[in-house]
């Protein structure tokens, strides 16, 4: 590891931490406004969480507790957190009250870069590869598969989404494991999701595609499920089972996908994407062509690509 990025101050790391509220909109009703609330809840305790655990580690109005830091930052990991993670990545990476542990650090850094965290991503180089095993105080929640990075189930809500995607997914064409990584990305399985975009519910559909595949009402899970899986199989037939256009499709829309003749150069699509895949693990899926013909721009972006 070189020493001279990771011996910066903690202060300029803590100034780095930034905490962005939800704007305050005009829920239209009562589920849009229990949507604004959870998220609200969610951020407001992943803060909490944060700020006791850098209370901890540097012994501010507390006693100094590394062990204590740790649990809580990850923690806020669990949920999300990307500056949690980044920390906890900083303190194994510097053994910071614990072993120090690059490969362990690594993993956090990982987490945290692909929710586009720039520090982390510009940490991973000085750590080397992450952790091949989950580290156990990210062991709260169960996994899916080989468990890298996907965790679910734990509420009953949770467990209720993942037992409607098997039930509905096969309906559709679309693999449950596609359907659950969307889900995931999309609203962290929370139907009351609403985002700053009017995106609504599980699968955050906005009103459009919402109208698009006959849903009424985008803060019941099934059928919320239900329009965000016809759309799914909708875009699959459209680019013939490419995962990779498909998950852009499905953030930025099918329009920006063929103007840009590919994936486009949005940073949050990019991402989007990476996770979708990371998540999946498969880089097509099948598909009903009878479903709609496909994108005039398949040809054109197979070139481009080389295929």
């Amino acid at each position: 590891m070189k020493a001279s990025c990771l011996g910066c101050s903690a202060l300029m790391r803590r100034g780095a931490i930034l905490f962005c509220g939800l704007l305050g909109l005009a829920a239209p009703s009562l589920a849009a406004a229990a949507g604004v609330a959870a998220k609200e809840s969610e951020a407001e305790r992943r803060l909490a969480l944060r700020k006791e655990a850098l209370a901890h580690e540097h012994g501010e109005g507390v006693p100094r507790d590394y062990a204590r830091a740790v649990k809580l930052y990850c923690e806020g990991a669990r949920m999300g957190d990307a500056e949690a993670q980044f920390n906890l990545g900083w303190m194994y990476a510097n053994g910071r009250g614990i072993e120090r542990d690059d490969s362990r650090a690594a993993y956090f850094f990982a987490l945290a870069a692909r929710q586009g965290h720039e520090q982390s991503q510009r940490m991973q180089r000085f750590v080397g590869e992450p952790a091949a095993t989950v580290p156990d105080c990210m062991r709260g929640f169960a996994f899916l598969d080989d468990g890298k990075d996907v965790l679910v189930p734990i509420t009953e809500m949770q467990k209720k989404v993942v037992g409607l995607v098997n039930q509905l997914a096969p309906e559709y064409g679309v693999s449950p494991r596609l359907a659950l990584a969307v889900i995931r990305t999309e609203s962290n399985f929370n139907p009351a999701a609403l985002s700053n975009k009017n995106a609504q519910g599980l699968m955050q559909l906005i009103p459009d595609t919402a109208a698009r595949f006959n849903v009424r009402q985008p803060f019941d899970p099934e059928q919320n499920l239900r329009g965000g899986l016809a759309y799914l199989r909708w875009l699959l037939a459209y680019f013939e089972g490419d995962v990779s256009l498909v998950a852009a499709a499905y953030n930025a829309g099918e329009g920006a996908v063929n103007r840009y003749r590919g994936v486009p150069p949005y940073a949050e699509t990019q991402g989007y994407v990476k996770r979708i895949i990371s998540i999946f693990k498969r880089d097509d899926h099948p598909y009903d062509a009878k479903v709609t013909t496909p994108s005039p721009e398949l040809p054109r972006i197979r070139s481009i690509r080389g295929v």
